[in-house]
């Protein structure tokens, strides 16, 4: 029989997805399965985006511009300015999906053996397209005890060799929730401008940040330019994660023409998905007015549920919808999987994700667990109650 490539053997399972048999074989058997393992939210996405579908009217489905239509282009540069970023249509290439952008990114960047640093735990999707790309992973540990903040510049300066191109942000972040800070965002830029490295910043999450804190992104930065580039998704904004829209935003000209030889590999991104893309820029604040206070809500439910059970810790996160608690358990793998499989609560039980696959650090977050706060608080609070009584039951607790 035919072997598959070496690369296919090495390419990471996702922690999001690997325990979903699990999850099926538990509804097979009756039970009702919170899931709280994927940031897939019920959100109902902006009336304008549904609509423009609806009222599409082409003869061809035809394919568009590589780069992405010129009509949702000015509308991107429309939205980002509002946010000061200064662009133009010329700066932005539309994607399929962020994770498009991110692998463009990194192959644009990145030669084969090069070396990016993530602060970890990071979003665990980074270790399979860093595969795909043959990029090294130089993670560089953040702490629960203090809500996942940056690692201090010094452990950086660590880490950097003559291979190292980049360093990767999810701000806010996935799957920590921790938002990063003006003055965190200097030091990296003073970093990347020291040793002439990319800053790659993933702001899928930049619309959920919560109690009044400010979202800064490395384009709200002087002197910083030729090195910024932002990898963006209308999965999370717009709560239309089927859409598979994202784009890369960079001021960098050799950045965008080679990056635009990627995009023309791939042909196009979707004809449908732009035109809804398009009018979605046009989501009136209102819509996110209400989200966020949603979404403030279940994070509060969600956190202050999990700080009292007894040998529980979760920082309080200051935005996306997701937080990494901290389990009296022994393996945050076995326990997940356990969750599933041998238990439930009044024939209900929760599906999580190990926190383990979001470090790339042998052995780091075997007791912690990444949570997305995506359900309504009914849900939530029936939630953390099986998950209160599975933690009494669990035969693997310590402590």
């Amino acid at each position: 029989m035919p072997k598959i490539s070496q690369k296919g053997v090495q390419m990471p399972a996702s922690p999001i997805r690997k325990l979903t048999p699990f999850a099926d074989q538990a509804k097979k058997d009756g039970k009702k399965v919170f899931h709280l393992n994927i940031g897939q939210p019920d959100i109902e996405t902006p009336e304008g985006m549904l609509n423009a579908i609806k009222n599409i009217d082409f003869n061809v489905w035809a394919y568009t511009p590589s780069e992405g239509t010129l009509a949702y282009r000015l509308k991107l540069t429309e939205y980002y300015n509002k946010l000061g970023y200064n662009i133009t249509p010329e700066n932005i290439l539309v994607t399929v999906g962020g994770s498009e952008a991110i692998t463009i990114a990194m192959q644009t960047c990145v030669n084969e053996g090069d070396e990016i640093i993530i602060p970890e735990p990071f979003y665990a999707n980074y270790n399979g397209f860093a595969c795909m790309s043959n990029v090294v992973v130089k993670p560089i540990l953040s702490y629960i005890e203090n809500g996942f903040a940056l690692p201090p510049i010094a452990e950086f300066e660590k880490l950097i060799t003559e291979k190292t191109k980049a360093i990767i942000i999810c701000n806010p972040n996935n799957p920590t929730g921790y938002l990063y800070s003006r003055a965190e965002l200097e030091a990296l830029k003073t970093l990347c401008v020291k040793y002439d490295l990319f800053l790659f910043s993933d702001e899928a999450y930049r619309e959920f940040c919560y109690d009044g804190r400010e979202f800064i992104s490395p384009m709200h930065l002087d002197g910083l330019d030729e090195n910024v580039v932002i990898m963006d998704t209308v999965s999370k904004r717009y709560s239309a994660c089927g859409a598979r829209l994202g784009c890369l935003i960079t001021k960098n000209k050799e950045v965008i023409a080679s990056g635009l030889k990627f995009a023309q590999a791939r042909l196009s991104p979707g004809m449908v998905e732009q035109i809804a893309g398009a009018a979605a820029v046009d989501t009136p604040d209102s819509y996110f007015e209400k989200v966020n206070t949603e979404y403030t809500l279940r994070r509060d439910t969600l956190v202050g549920r999990l700080n009292n059970i007894e040998g529980v810790f979760c920082p309080n996160p200051g935005g996306a919808f997701y937080v990494v608690a901290k389990f009296p358990i022994d393996d945050a793998d076995k326990f997940c999987q356990w969750i599933l499989e041998d238990f439930s609560h009044n024939d209900q039980t929760v599906m999580m994700a190990p926190a383990t696959g979001f470090y790339s650090t042998p052995g780091s977050g075997k007791n912690e667990v990444r949570m997305a706060y995506v359900l309504n608080t009914d849900d939530l609070n029936t939630a953390m109650d099986c998950l209160e009584v599975a933690l009494k039951q669990y035969p693997g607790r310590v402590g």
